[in-house]
């Protein structure tokens, strides 16, 4: 394992895996983490994982938490477990560096959520948050919210009510509750930098934990 988490993702921290030619992101957990090569599995229920969206030599960007800011690494998938637990096995192309996409950095974070939606509201609370969006899990009743919905938000940040615009990107309906993807639009500054300190708490609890 590499020691400085700048140049590589700690073993059993979370890391982000973008498959560049198919965009789309998973959530990670990190099994190794050597010189040349990263092992990963889902984090989660790892729903993305299950569609068969990854084949060998595909390239892919690794983010992650490395000191005060987000690295991201350049890999290919070399192999790709299947039997006793979905693993991807990442091949380093490149040297770490300073990642441009700030706005995504996100963490575990659960916070009151609410949302109001036809002569109601919709309550609920985070499963993840950054300074560009969310996902939450709320109680849904009615019709679903569709892609592209604008709505505004509630959320409650150390018993701070803020007040965000945002637009849904997809609803997955499970049972009573709706687990939904918010992007936030036109975030103040102030409330981007309250969001980004949340956030980045979170993830130093989170890395305390582990490492504990």
């Amino acid at each position: 394992m590499i020691d400085n988490d700048l140049d590589r993702p700690e073993e059993s921290s979370s890391a982000d895996v973008t498959l560049i030619s198919r965009g789309i992101t998973v959530t990670a957990s990190v099994e190794v983490s050597s010189a040349g090569l990263v092992v990963v599995k889902p984090a989660g229920d790892g729903t993305l994982w299950k569609s068969d969206v990854v084949q060998l030599n595909d390239r892919v960007e690794l983010y992650w938490i490395g000191g005060q800011e987000e690295r991201t690494l350049p890999g290919t998938v070399s192999e790709i477990e299947a039997g006793g637990g979905l693993r991807w096995h990442i091949a380093v192309s490149g040297p770490a560096e300073r990642s441009q996409r700030r706005s995504s950095v996100r963490a575990r974070v659960q916070v009151p959520v609410l949302i109001p939606w036809a002569d109601g509201q919709l309550t609920g609370a985070t499963v993840d948050l950054s300074e560009g969006g969310m996902r939450a899990l709320v109680d849904g009743w009615g019709v679903p919210l569709d892609p592209g919905t604008s709505s505004r938000v509630t959320l409650t940040l150390d018993e701070l009510l803020v007040d965000l615009h945002g637009e849904i990107v997809w609803t997955t309906i499970r049972g009573a509750q709706w687990l939904l993807a918010m992007k936030f639009v036109d975030v103040p500054e102030n409330i981007a930098d309250r969001l980004r300190r949340r956030v980045f708490q979170a993830l130093r609890d989170e890395r305390a934990m582990t490492v504990g």
